[in-house]
């Protein structure tokens, strides 16, 4: 196949966060979800820094830099980056300034700078200063006796400028705005300041006798991925809280600045952040747009889409959740359907009965206040065997999980964190329940999405609530394998990763290639976050030039270029992009007419298929085999508004006649 045949990964993501963007600048949304859309923008770029970004620098640095699946090296992919990530940045906050503030200020919420507030409002940010900021602030000045503080990360600080005027000697000094305060401060009804404009108005009170000369805004941004051998770690969770106080001090790899800056003083934080001109990052202010999303939370619901409550018709509160569950496979679409009357009313109800003897579940990422963990501790307290697989090492939400595995294992569960080398990424609950004839019936849930009640009214999931005995001993058999010793590789209706899921899925699409060259129906439809893995990608090449019909309904990242002559003009992408996130996994394999379904919690990526367990769950039933292939279908049909992928990696908004997440809202209610 052609060398050329792959998309660069990180040049994909930053398309997708693109169009993240462009939802930001639609007139047609509402305008303080256009407010949320910029703030979600800035806390993915935030995170491609830390992650991505970091990684390149890291490999690097290490002498070895390998060339990417595309055929770029680090050094030219970075350069890449760095003119994607400064147009965009530049694109961001030039919007946010000419047109999303001008339309708050329309609908009387302001955000005004320091030097246009009315008199009695800075009257009121002086007293607010006294008692609320001042107390936690600690100005560092930079002198022999005092080395350059050390700056942490996506923190927000000002850079000032003083001289003593009795020997007129200039000094460098710090100051970090508070993170623990609003970003911006309200002055008055409708009416907010950024937060370190009310600090740098004050100066002169943080350096008493001292002439402020300037005052400028920064932000770094470091590299927080985290780096552990569990092969030679004895103890995972102490490792890990180490390595967590050390994420702190990770190398920056992105400085940004106000675009008013004096170059001098630019000059003196590159130097001192040792970083190079292409990680500066000059925009208009404000900085830290991320801080929008307590503006998208205003109780402004004429600013917002309208209030939607998720369906309960698939498990009524009335229907006895264990007997719905024996007659029958249930399929709940989340948001649309209720999580809390179904996967949450599960945990709970399986906790209160006093007929259930054991429930296992995996924890990837939970709220901070998670019914489900209260439920767990409760059914522990109770004296039912619980079991629960936390993954510590669940980016950036390791310091919640190592808290919530900690919780758990004190009240009296069975707390594991997995298998070395391995992150538990599979959804997974299984309720071990003694009916009134004696028999011991297992109940299992396999979804797509992490158990948490917060965004399972955000995120778009699938999930299988089923007692079908191959489900329930399969589901066993994975839990066994994460607890224990096995290398159980063989299930009835899962496919699993890292050992069986990347083969089960090429050999299902070589299937269809033999199908359609034997004249049996035959077509692949995906429908996943992203698609990096060359191998997959490979088999969906193959399977285009043998002429299959190939659709991939896709969120994120893509490295496969559809509609290149003679490779992929087979091979069609598209994306949904909306009010929710799209976050099911569900792969269907036409199978001569006679179509094959599974759904999940894996991606088609190396670190899905390669590093994590990961399990596929076969569907079976025709209603709900017809609900997920329509959903599929109905995300790829052109009167739908989507967004098409080009052979060279640029995505074209096709705006259609219809938002499928807005029908989907209709159905259910």
């Amino acid at each position: 196949m052609p060398p050329d045949r792959f998309l660069d990964r990180e040049e994909s993501w930053l398309r997708f966060n693109g169009r993240v963007l462009r939802l930001a600048q639609s007139p047609e949304l509402p305008l303080l979800e256009r407010v949320r859309f910029l703030s979600i923008f800035s806390n993915n770029l935030d995170e491609f820094f830390m992650v991505r970004v970091a990684g390149l620098m890291r490999r690097l640095a290490t002498g070895l830099p390998v060339r990417t699946s595309s055929g770029r090296s680090p050094h030219a992919l970075l350069n890449r980056i760095a003119r994607l990530t400064h147009q965009l940045s530049l694109e961001q906050a030039e919007y946010f300034r000419d047109e999303i503030a001008p339309l708050l200020a329309k609908e009387d919420i302001a955000i005004v700078r320091w030097a246009h507030l009315e008199d009695a409002e800075q009257a009121r940010m002086h007293e607010l200063f006294r008692t609320r900021i001042y107390p936690v602030l600690t100005p560092l000045v930079v002198d022999p006796a005092h080395p350059f503080p050390y700056i942490s990360g996506r923190s927000l600080n000002l850079a000032v400028q003083v001289r003593d005027p009795r020997n007129g000697v200039s000094r460098f000094a710090r100051v970090k705005v508070p993170p623990l305060l609003p970003r911006f401060m309200a002055v008055a009804p409708g009416r907010f300041t950024p937060l370190e404009d009310v600090i740098a108005a004050h100066l002169a009170q943080l350096f008493p006798g001292m002439e402020v000369l300037g005052h400028h805004t920064f932000r770094v941004t470091r590299n927080q991925d985290l780096e552990i051998d569990e092969d030679i770690t004895e103890n995972l969770l102490q490792t890990l809280e180490r390595e967590l106080l050390r994420r702190r001090f990770g190398p920056v790899v992105r400085l940004e600045v106000e675009d008013t800056i004096d170059p001098r003083v630019l000059d003196r934080l590159t130097a001192e952040l040792g970083v190079d001109e292409e990680a500066v990052y000059q925009v208009p202010g404000p900085l830290d747009l991320a801080g929008l999303d307590a503006l998208a939370d205003l109780e402004r619901a004429d600013l917002k889409y309208p209030r939607f409550r998720p369906s309960e018709a698939v498990l009524p509160p009335d229907a006895d959740l264990f007997a719905v569950m024996r007659d029958q496979d249930v399929l709940v679409h989340h948001p649309y359907d209720s999580f809390t009357a179904s996967v949450e009313r599960l945990i709970e109800e399986a906790a209160a009965d006093p007929q259930v003897l054991a429930i296992k579940q995996t924890l990837y990422r939970t709220s901070g206040k998670s019914p489900i963990v209260d439920a767990l501790i409760s059914a522990a307290d109770a004296g039912k065997q619980v079991v629960v697989v936390v993954e510590i090492k669940a980016r950036f939400d390791e310091q919640a999980n190592i808290d919530w595995a900690q919780k758990l294992e004190q009240a009296g569960c069975h707390v594991m964190y997995g298998i070395v080398g391995l992150k538990t990424h599979c959804k997974l609950a299984l309720v071990v329940r003694q009916e009134s004839d004696g028999t011991l019936l297992r109940y299992s849930h396999v979804g797509t999405g992490n158990y948490h009640p917060t965004t399972a009214r955000l995120y778009e999931d699938f999930g299988l609530l089923t007692t079908d005995p191959k489900v329930g001993e399969d589901v066993n058999a994975v839990f066994n394998h994460l607890t224990g010793y096995s290398r159980d590789e063989d299930y009835h209706r899962l496919l699993v990763a890292p050992h069986s899921l990347r083969k089960g899925l090429i050999e299902r699409i070589d299937r269809e290639i033999e199908n359609h060259r034997m004249g049996l129906p035959a077509r692949l439809r995906f429908k996943c976050n992203s698609l990096t893995d060359e191998g997959i990608i490979d088999a969906l090449y193959r399977a285009s030039r043998a002429g299959v019909e190939v659709d991939l309904f896709l969120r994120g990242i893509c490295a496969l270029r559809p509609g290149v002559p003679g490779l992929s003009e087979n091979i069609r992408v598209r994306s949904v992009l909306g009010r929710f996130l799209e976050h099911s996994r569900v792969y269907v394999f036409e199978n001569g007419g006679d179509p094959e379904v599974w759904l999940g919690s894996a991606d088609l990526m190396h670190r899905n298929l390669d590093r994590r367990v990961e399990v596929l769950v076969r569907v079976e039933g025709d209603a709900h085999r017809a609900q997920l292939t329509s959903l599929l279908d109905r995300g790829m049909d052109t009167d739908i508004r989507t967004w098409r992928l080009g052979p060279l990696g640029l995505w074209t908004r096709e705006r259609g006649g219809g938002d499928l997440q807005e029908q989907l809202m209709q159905e259910h209610r």
